[in-house]
């Protein structure tokens, strides 16, 4: 199909408007007259490569004093119980990556004009450590999230660090809070890597100090009582990301400004957006999460699974790469399926549902794993999304989430499961 004529003016817009002036352009393709100048970002960026970069060797470990006592695993809220102790690592323009430590889990103190209040300079990443009964922990996946989160705070000017060396603090830090990673299959350690930009002033501009820092908390299975599909709002009066913005990057900038339309979906019965953009209405993401649809094509009856591309509006999701990877392998070799990352319509979807070839929808995310979906509402009325009356999750995301999991929780060895 060929890509919408929304998305083509836009990006033709942007790459006018970046080729009219000189803000737009990397250092590295600047016309010759830039480099006369005694200072250039680019000169600035080959300073700060030459810093230190994190060393897990000079890594200091200060213990609680006051455990906590561990909360019951049925009485688990996402995001609620903490560990012992956080991990973090500060970097200064001049001094790089300084030692990094392990200390108590306590409050940050920060100066009022501290850039991350006023100009957004934060990121962050989503990752767990999985136990099983054979008391192994593992991560899943963890240099996806190292790749994403360095692409992420790039964009935004703060320093990139050593993905390799912070998953092996992560892995150390994991080890020390092992008695809050509850060994129950659905369980895990959820773990939150962040950074922020924390020099003081109210200048704007690149941050000269920077802390990246590690909490965790258990957490319980997404659906305690097992898989509940979801019912969607198709949204296009808001929209999330768009051509050239930062959709595609995990900033806390990109959340808040969901949050209303969220709250509008709720108060109509629905749980979360189904995010569309332009005329055409494309399909992007569902809430927080990637999207996929499983299709039959007209006249062939060939089985499909669709996800929205890699245009720079959609986040890199590292369940939504295993997905695909999975797919194909699986899916495409075994059975015949089409994978496909395209851009496709609401209308498209809303066609397929009305001719009975929509057999389900999904939306992934390190959360969830996999969240059916059960409807989507769209210019008034409500689409079926294939699943039968008492089910919850169609066969391709039951089976997505069973494979995932046996890899997440070392069921079956996998080179995408680190044991630490």
């Amino acid at each position: 199909m060929a890509r919408p004529a929304t998305i083509s003016r836009l990006r033709s817009c942007l790459t006018a408007s970046r080729a009219e002036t000189s803000v737009w352009i990397p250092a590295c393709r600047r016309p010759n007259w830039h480099n006369k100048r005694p200072y250039s970002i680019q000169s600035q960026e080959e300073e700060l490569a030459k810093l230190p970069n994190i060393n897990p060797d000079a890594l200091s470990i200060t213990k609680t004093t006051t455990p906590k006592a561990l909360v019951p695993p049925e009485e688990l809220v996402f995001g609620r119980t903490f560990t012992d102790h956080m991990l973090s690592v500060e970097w200064t323009a001049s001094q790089g990556w300084l030692p990094p430590r392990i200390t108590p889990y306590q409050n940050l103190s920060l100066d009022p004009a501290t850039c991350v209040f006023h100009y957004a300079f934060e990121a962050f990443e989503g990752m767990k450590a999985y136990k099983n009964p054979r008391n192994e922990v593992r991560l899943f996946r963890p240099d996806r999230n190292m790749r994403r989160l360095n692409r992420s705070v790039e964009r935004i000017a703060l320093p990139t660090f050593d993905g390799e060396a912070f998953t092996d603090l992560i892995s150390r830090f994991v080890r020390l809070e092992d008695k809050f990673i509850p060994s129950s299959r659905g369980y895990s350690l959820y773990l939150r890597p962040t950074m922020i930009g924390t020099q003081r002033t109210l200048g704007v501009g690149p941050p000269g100090s920077a802390l990246l820092y590690l909490i965790a908390s258990p957490v319980g299975p997404y659906y305690p009582t097992g898989f509940r599909a979801v019912s969607l709002a198709a949204t296009s009066t808001a929209v999330r990301a768009w051509p050239g913005g930062v959709g595609d990057r995990k900033l806390g900038a990109n959340y808040a400004p969901c949050i209303v339309p969220q709250l509008e979906a709720a108060k109509r019965g629905y749980h979360q957006n189904l995010w569309l953009f332009g005329e055409e209405e494309i399909v992007t993401e569902v809430g927080t999460m990637n999207f996929f649809a499983c299709v039959r094509e007209k006249g062939t009856g060939r089985k499909m699974l669709w996800t929205a591309p890699l245009d720079g509006t959609i986040l890199e999701g590292v369940t939504r790469e295993s997905v695909l990877e999975l797919a194909r392998e699986r899916l495409g070799k075994e059975e015949g399926w089409v994978i496909e990352e395209k851009d496709f319509t609401m209308r498209e979807l809303a066609e397929a549902a009305d001719e009975g070839r929509l057999m389900e929808a999904f939306g992934t995310g390190t959360a969830a794993v996999v969240s059916p979906v059960r409807m989507i509402n769209w210019r008034g009325r409500d689409l079926q999304c294939g699943l039968k009356d008492g089910e919850e999750a169609g066969e391709v995301a039951a089976r997505m989430k069973e494979w995932i999991e046996e890899i997440m929780y070392g069921d079956v060895e996998h080179r995408w499961s680190v044991k630490i």
